[in-house]
């Protein structure tokens, strides 16, 4: 009884509405038309509100984001969205087929493994004045692999014709790119894919600038 109660409360997002990690599981939920609520995270205010002691009981690790759902703690955006997909089935995310799967699976792990932990905000601290120019010649880097990438597996989509978890990777590490001015007419396969993708409502409704804790000189 309890876990089917669960399973009919509304999911919880914990997240940051500038946090492309927060942003896919957005687009994840959008794409399957699932209700949920929000709990912003301030990564920023107050030396970052992921970093109390009653965030790290949520997600150990500190990060956005994390959500609550049929009755368990997901954080990793990347299980959340697989978990999302397996039990909440259509519109699929990852493809039936093994090889197909395991490509999708590929291009989103060199997204959000190989390109986005390098700007993460820790990251950039880190880094101090330089910051910019190494977000740009990481994300310089990840792009000239990814595009040669999306040559071979891209139609309408990052993967074929259906819109995949490698999509929800894409639209929010582009958003990163033009922040920090990359130049993204050098890499015209992933440019093409991104405006596809912001013409769909699931994207939109997602984006950074229309979220609960977006600051009013952001939103949209």
């Amino acid at each position: 009884m309890r876990s089917s109660c669960a399973c009919l409360m509304k999911p919880v997002l914990h997240g940051y509405f500038r946090s492309s990690c927060s942003w896919r599981v957005r687009i994840a939920f959008a794409l399957k038309g699932i209700e949920y609520d929000q709990v912003p995270v301030n990564l920023v205010k107050d030396g970052g509100q992921q970093l109390t002691d009653q965030y790290r009981a949520v997600n150990p690790m500190q990060q956005v984001p994390a959500v609550t759902i049929d009755g368990i703690t997901l954080s990793q955006s990347l299980a959340i969205i697989q978990y999302i997909d397996e039990t909440r089935p259509l519109p699929r995310l990852l493809p039936v087929d093994p090889q197909q799967r395991a490509q999708v699976r590929m291009i989103s792990d060199v997204i959000a493994s190989g390109i986005q932990p390098l700007q993460n905000l820790t990251v950039l601290e880190k880094v101090g004045s330089e910051k910019i120019q190494w977000a740009q010649h990481y994300i310089n880097k990840g792009f000239n692999a990814l595009e040669s990438i999306l040559k071979q597996t891209s139609g309408t989509y990052c993967f074929g014709n259906e819109i995949s978890m490698a999509d929800i990777c894409l639209a929010p590490q582009v958003y990163n790119a033009e922040r920090y001015k990359v130049d993204l007419d050098q890499y015209p396969t992933i440019k093409r894919i991104n405006q596809t993708l912001m013409k769909i409502e699931a994207f939109k409704v997602s984006h950074p600038s229309c979220q609960p804790d977006t600051p009013d000189q952001m939103k949209a």
